[in-house]
């Protein structure tokens, strides 16, 4: 298959399916035009495994190997969505790349976005992904995401794809004044997706909603 028919799919994985997941994810609530355009461009079905690619436009969370999933288009959609509310991001750090699908939506979006992935033959995956579609903003770090990346710090939006029981340190540290956190907090089966809201000093914590996320854990693998 030609690289570019592989993009936009046929069958289960063309244009008019993508549309569906748009409208449904629209009548859900979703309604920043700018987060919709981008579940619709982003060929899904090419961050999961082939035998999957015919539920790629399913809103649902599928397996991508190593216990870890790839994102429900509504929670990516909605966390995009918080993320860009506060305005215009030049710099994003991303924690949990996973197959690399929320750094695809998200990318073409905000100016550069950093990401960081334990594990690393699933960042070896979506680093080829990546330069198949050809996002230059990326970039990408083997790391214990709970670190963080202080190097490109501050951060003017963080999101995070995997659940801690508490917001790690390191990443409020690393959030810019007037910066905005989307991320999952809580034991399994409890999660609330949070969104913090940096002020001088001061983080202002709201609930988002209910949600499922693997958990963040440490080290690398």
């Amino acid at each position: 298959m030609n690289a570019d028919l592989r993009r936009h799919g046929i069958g289960m994985t063309s244009a008019r399916t993508r549309e569906r997941l748009v409208q449904r994810l629209r009548d859900n609530g979703i309604r920043d035009q700018r987060v919709l355009d981008r579940i619709r461009e982003t060929p899904r079905h090419l961050f999961i495994d082939e035998a999957l690619a015919s539920r790629a436009y399913e809103d649902t969370a599928l397996p991508i190997g190593h216990g870890q999933t790839i994102s429900q288009p509504y929670v990516v959609a909605k966390m995009t969505e918080a993320l860009l509310a506060g305005g215009p991001l030049a710099n994003v750090l991303e924690v949990g790349t996973g197959c690399g699908y929320q750094t695809a939506v998200l990318a073409p979006l905000v100016g550069r976005i950093n990401t960081v992935e334990r594990i690393d033959p699933l960042l070896v995956r979506a680093r080829r992904l990546f330069r198949e579609l050809s996002l230059r903003n990326v970039r990408a770090k083997h790391s214990d995401g709970s670190w963080g990346w202080p190097e490109y710090a501050p951060y003017d939006g963080i999101i995070v794809t995997a659940a801690p029981e508490e917001i790690p340190p390191a990443l409020l540290e690393q959030l810019a004044d007037g910066g905005r956190l989307v991320i999952p907090v809580g034991p399994s089966g409890r999660q609330e997706l949070t969104l913090v809201e940096r002020r001088g000093d001061v983080f202002e914590q709201s609930s988002l909603g209910l949600v499922s996320f693997v958990p963040l854990l440490g080290g690398t693998r």
